[in-house]
């Protein structure tokens, strides 16, 4: 009989999944190591665990048996199928009580699932988003674990342990109900979509318009890394750019211009569109990838389609160029972060959820992939008013859209002026604009919305009559000719 010292166990020795382990085996936990590859246990306890508080498990009963109850197992395996078939076979073993997390990139419909089905058999599941790649797996992640509110007492002190610090607080806390934490991880992944594109764009308007090399944008990447966009990605690209071939050449140009992704910016444009929510920087993001994914049309239309040419002349003041393209992609920041949390929000009213903001800024603050500086306002804004109803409200951020404005509105209209696209520069200038209208050109769409198909429409309370009644929805016969009867009250 096994005997029962493991304080978590772990299901999956990808390089993720062997980071955590040594990770928690730093921090005084003993780790159980099982993969179905036995070879893979037996080649990490040979190498990377060796003299570390790491035991192997050769089965699904020998993991089971070596943890300490109520037994902690997180899974680190592919999303999917494989998470479903890895649960159905260890619940047999398992314990009313006993705590499985999903640690993998799992959709949070299927977290939705997993946490009624097992809540039924008396497991405790878990689903928590893990963000920080290799290097923050095995020094320090962003986690993001929601779920069985139970489970929390069980793995808190492991979770902040092997997190991330931010000013001394560990980038985790416990998010909320159901498939929360993954929804949370989902909007993560999307808002680095959205900073990525940002990113860019920005390269791309220096070297197209400002006709700036690799190394001097290099050199930009830097400076700007010292001040209010300082962040990982703006950092890893600073590194990317001054990265040379070893034919002296730089070697981010010699990469194919066909962006990949592995689908969560989808789901969370999907999502935001499910919910009716304007998270349109994140969308543009994706069709961007999108975009670049069909190369072979696009060489074709460069040939075919006529476009601005960019004159060498065309920066006059570098200073005041390099300038406005930072305050473009920092207001541009702001606006993405605002959709996220938008979004954050309307999930819990939607899926009944109580999440904590504050939490879910802080943790993204350290180990993510879009941990940056200004994510600590994020954080103090929603600690000083935990129902905000959208960082565009708080002053520190109005203020900052504000003293940005005018240089993220020359940088696009140079862009534009020279046929640079900026999609995500753009559509983040739009929403700010029609966010901060009081009046929009809907009136007009929903007149003709009623004058094709009798979609109906109200009336702005001060211009109520008789005929046009406040808080009643209306269809006019625009032609005289029309029904009316609305769509809305027709019956087949």
């Amino acid at each position: 009989m096994s005997k029962a010292v493991g304080d978590l166990g772990l299901v999956g020795l990808a390089v993720m999944g062997q980071n955590l382990i040594l990770n928690a085996a730093d921090h005084g936990f003993t780790v159980v190591a099982y993969n179905r590859t036995q070879s893979k246990v037996d080649r990490f306890l040979a190498n990377e665990a060796k003299g570390k508080s790491i035991i192997g498990a050769t089965s699904i009963e020998d993991l089971v048996a070596k943890l300490k109850k109520p037994r902690k197992i997180m899974l680190l395996i592919k999303a999917g199928a494989p998470v479903d078939i890895l649960i159905r076979e260890l619940v047999p073993h398992l314990d009313k009580g006993d705590i499985i997390i999903d640690g993998g990139n799992s959709h949070f419909p299927d977290t939705n699932r997993r946490y009624e089905e097992l809540t039924k058999q008396g497991i405790l599941f878990v689903g928590s988003g893990v963000s920080g790649g290799e290097d923050g797996a095995r020094f320090g992640p962003s986690l993001m674990p929601g779920g069985s509110a139970e489970a929390w007492p069980h793995i808190k002190n492991i979770f902040q342990s092997i997190a991330a610090k931010s000013d001394g607080e560990p980038c985790c806390e416990w998010v909320g109900p159901a498939g929360s934490g993954h929804y949370v991880k989902m909007v993560h992944n999307g808002i680095e979509y959205g900073d990525m594109q940002l990113i860019c764009e920005a390269y791309d308007i220096m070297k197209r318009i400002g006709r700036f090399t690799d190394k001097e944008i290099s050199e930009v990447f830097d400076k700007w890394n010292t001040g209010v966009l300082d962040s990982f990605l703006i950092e890893i690209t600073r590194d990317i750019l001054k990265f040379d071939d070893v034919d002296g050449k730089p070697l981010v140009e010699k990469i194919m211009d066909t962006a990949g992704q592995k689908g969560t910016g989808k789901w969370t444009a999907i999502n935001a569109l499910d919910l009716g929510m304007p998270v349109t920087l994140i969308g543009e993001a994706v069709f961007s990838r999108c975009l670049s994914a069909i190369k072979d049309e696009r060489k074709r239309a460069s040939k075919l389609l006529a476009g601005p040419t960019v004159p060498k002349n065309a920066i006059h003041d570098r200073q005041q160029f390099v300038y406005d393209l930072e305050q473009a992609l920092y207001a541009s920041k702001i606006i993405s972060y605002a959709q996220g949390f938008m979004l954050i929000r309307e999930a819990a009213r939607s899926y009944g959820w109580k999440l904590n903001n504050p939490a879910i800024a802080l943790m993204w603050r350290g180990g993510c992939i879009i941990r940056s500086i200004f994510l600590a306002e994020i954080t103090k804004a929603y600690r000083d008013d935990p129902d905000l109803e959208n960082l565009l409200f708080n002053k520190f951020f109005a203020s900052a859209v504000t003293k940005a404005q005018s240089g993220w509105r020359r940088s696009i209209a140079l862009a534009a002026t020279y046929g640079v696209p900026t999609p995500a520069f753009s559509t983040a200038l739009a929403f700010y604009d029609g966010y901060r209208s009081e009046r929009l050109p809907a009136n007009l769409l929903q007149a003709q919305r009623d004058y094709f198909g009798a979609h109906t429409f109200r009336v702005l309370p001060e211009c109520a009559s008789a005929h046009l009644p406040v808080d009643k929805d209306i269809h006019i016969n625009w032609t005289g000719h029309g029904g009316n009867i609305s769509s809305s009250t027709y019956q087949a």
